[in-house]
């Protein structure tokens, strides 16, 4: 395995074997993982140099491999080595930690996605926020789409993948009319996921998300438990657009930021028009639950040679 004295500061990926700083990794332009989106992958953080939830992320990887028949040819613990290394190489004390498994490509000539030969790759780089700070101070302008997410009969939601047109094309829609971001509905007219993001609405003394049509985010999941430690009643059912317009607190739930308010559904208000006293809650218990040794992993730093 080749070493480098080159700069990782920006971030370190793992690619075929080689370490190297994340402006010179990429993928080959004939892996199917580029040609289709024919791959998987799962984010995990780091937050004050301990992974967070990391064993449920890995759980949710290889069993999204599995889906889609995907083998990323490496163990747990070589996962966990791989992704540890990346982010001791880059230094980084908050990280957005990424494990990616590709088709890769079949002899040439075959459509036979049993004959690619599986590749998997890892990057760290800076923490991602999907909010910045004043959205999560003012609370984000979420709109609802009118263009449906893909139907779960075909793409399964609860394998993470890169089949993102549907959620990209909202999101512009919601961009280009003044809003932050976008939940997309069902053919039912329910609220199912956003780009990156699960929904929650609180009303009436309950805390419901989208049951079926998402994926089964790990901070999703989180939510559900802090709720349950706090003595808040939740809810997985159907979610109807209506429901999350009238509700009286609104937030998304993501790695890439934890528990994110929302104060505007569709131009209007959502509740006071300010964060929630129990959305501020959620996110007060988030971040203290980084230091619960039952969700964090320490980094293991080794000064880079």
């Amino acid at each position: 395995m080749q070493q480098h004295s080159a700069d990782f500061s920006q971030g370190a990926a793992f690619v075929r074997g080689d370490y190297l700083p994340i402006a010179q990794a990429s993928v080959p332009l004939t892996d199917w993982g580029f040609l289709r989106s024919d791959a998987t992958y799962d984010v995990v953080t780091v937050w004050e140099d301990a992974f967070f939830r990391l064993d449920a992320h890995l759980d949710r990887f290889f069993t999204s491999c599995a889906s889609f028949r995907l083998d990323p040819g490496k163990t747990r613990d070589e996962i966990t080595a791989v992704l540890e290394r990346c982010v001791s190489l880059s230094g980084l004390r908050h990280a957005y930690v990424e494990m990616i498994a590709t088709r890769g490509q079949p002899p040439w000539g075959s459509r036979d996605p049993r004959q690619a030969a599986n590749q998997f790759y890892a990057f760290a780089v800076p923490y991602v926020w999907i909010a910045n700070e004043a959205q999560r101070e003012r609370g984000l302008r979420l709109m609802v789409s009118d263009v449906q997410r893909i139907p779960s009969a075909s793409v399964d939601p609860t394998a993470k993948n890169y089949h993102w047109n549907d959620l990209t094309m909202g999101l512009l829609g919601a961009l280009d009319a003044g809003a932050d971001t976008v939940v997309l509905t069902d053919a039912g007219g329910n609220v199912v996921e956003g780009p990156g993001f699960n929904v929650f609405a609180f009303s009436n003394g309950v805390l419901v998300t989208p049951q079926e049509g998402v994926l089964e985010g790990i901070t999703r999941r989180t939510v559900i438990e802090m709720a349950g430690s706090l003595g808040i009643p939740v809810q997985l059912r159907a979610l109807p657009a209506s429901e999350l317009r009238s509700a009286r607190e609104v937030f998304l739930s993501s790695s890439g930021g934890g528990v994110l308010p929302v104060t505007q559904v569709d131009g209007k208000p959502v509740g006071e028009g300010t964060v929630g006293p129990v959305t501020r809650q959620l996110v007060k218990t988030y971040w203290e639950w980084h230091a619960d040794p039952r969700y964090s992993k320490p980094v293991r730093y080794q000064a880079s040679v």
